[in-house]
């Protein structure tokens, strides 16, 4: 007697098997007839269902307040439900825009945001064209209104650049962030979802690295553009001549007050 088949297994692998297995075969039929067309439509439906699912998510950041000071806002739609789990924006800074770490430390230490910074110690005084991009991991938080949506906000600072020709801004361009969840008790489906490789503690809190996982399908997002204010290449000859001249002025009235003011011993 040949042995039976081994059982399917559990969780969300079977809606795969389910289409593998209707776009394969159906039911018998007298005359050695293939499966109808219904089955293949669907199976269409069925997939399309799917890629609809996990398209669902939505990723939107902006950029708040003004200057070389702006706030980074992050907004997060699931298209499922995490209950549980731990949902985290990757963000990739480029050598323009970097987060203070000490000012991170100290709003983490109020509970108003949680991230982790990579790499941890930077120049915060390096202008851009020697400073390094940055890796910043954003823990969002659940919005009370909806079950779904999550946000983050983290403070970003823009740094000096060279002095450019005909123009008196330098764009910025921040790619959207990349969406990671980490479900402990949770299970997330397999259509969707797949390990990361990112080597990164599940919270703020912890420095031990747990299992990221990362959308199959990009999606819907929006990239942000930092204008920074920066001087004109055409002004370079005046603004030497008046750092030189309020150098010299500057250097005359604090030497002429030490002479007259000053108490030299004998």
């Amino acid at each position: 007697m040949a042995p039976p088949p081994p059982p399917s297994p559990s969780g969300k692998g079977p809606l795969r098997q389910a289409w593998r297995s209707n776009g394969r075969a159906g039911p018998a039929r007298s005359g050695g007839a293939r499966g109808s067309p219904g089955a293949g439509l669907g199976a269409l439906l069925c997939a399309l269902h799917v890629q609809a699912a996990c398209r669902g998510t939505t990723v939107t950041q902006e950029l708040l307040k003004e200057g070389f000071h702006r706030e980074l806002l992050v907004k997060v739609e699931l298209g499922e439900d995490a209950a549980g789990c731990a949902v985290a924006a990757q963000v990739q800074l480029p050598p323009g825009i970097y987060v203070d770490p000490y000012e991170l430390a100290a709003l983490q230490q109020h509970n108003l945001t949680k991230a982790v910074l990579f790499p941890g110690a930077i120049d915060v005084e390096a202008p851009e064209y020697s400073a390094k991009a940055l890796v910043l991991l954003l823990f969002l938080e659940a919005e009370a209104r909806c079950s779904r949506c999550l946000r983050g906000a983290v403070p970003v600072h823009a740094r000096y650049h060279r002095p450019a020709q005909g123009t008196a801004h330098a764009s910025v361009p921040l790619q959207s962030p990349g969406l990671l969840l980490c479900c402990c008790h949770g299970q997330l489906s397999a259509e969707c979802w797949e390990p990361a490789e990112v080597d990164a503690p599940c919270s703020s809190d912890t420095t031990s690295p747990c299992q990221w996982h990362t959308t199959k399908h990009r999606p819907a997002y929006e990239e942000s553009m930092l204008r920074v204010p920066v001087g004109l290449r055409e002004h370079s000859s005046l603004v030497c001549a008046l750092t030189l001249l309020t150098t010299g002025l500057c250097s005359g009235l604090i030497l002429a007050a030490a002479c007259k003011y000053g108490h030299f011993s004998q």
